[in-house]
């Protein structure tokens, strides 16, 4: 996917700390911190939600469902 260009509004403080990673080589501009940065952010919220979701699951009937059908179709499986 190709990248885009935006203009963001940013805290001096955090320019300032940005800018001394920079400055020791941490990241190679303040636009591959930012990148990184946001990138981390969707991941974890990702991540929250796949959590909140599998919650909702039910662990039992999660069991019974993917073994459903297994016992009929054991018998028919050749032996190794």
């Amino acid at each position: 996917m190709g990248k885009e260009k935006i203009a963001i509004t940013i805290d001096g403080q955090l320019v300032s700390e940005l800018d001394g990673l920079v400055g020791k080589n941490v990241f190679q501009s303040r636009s591959q911190a930012i990148q990184e940065a946001v990138h981390e952010k969707l991941m974890r919220i990702r991540k929250t939600r796949l959590a909140e979701e599998c919650a909702k699951l039910n662990p039992s009937f999660e069991r019974a469902l993917s073994e459903d059908g297994f016992e009929g179709d054991i018998k028919q499986w050749p032996e190794y």
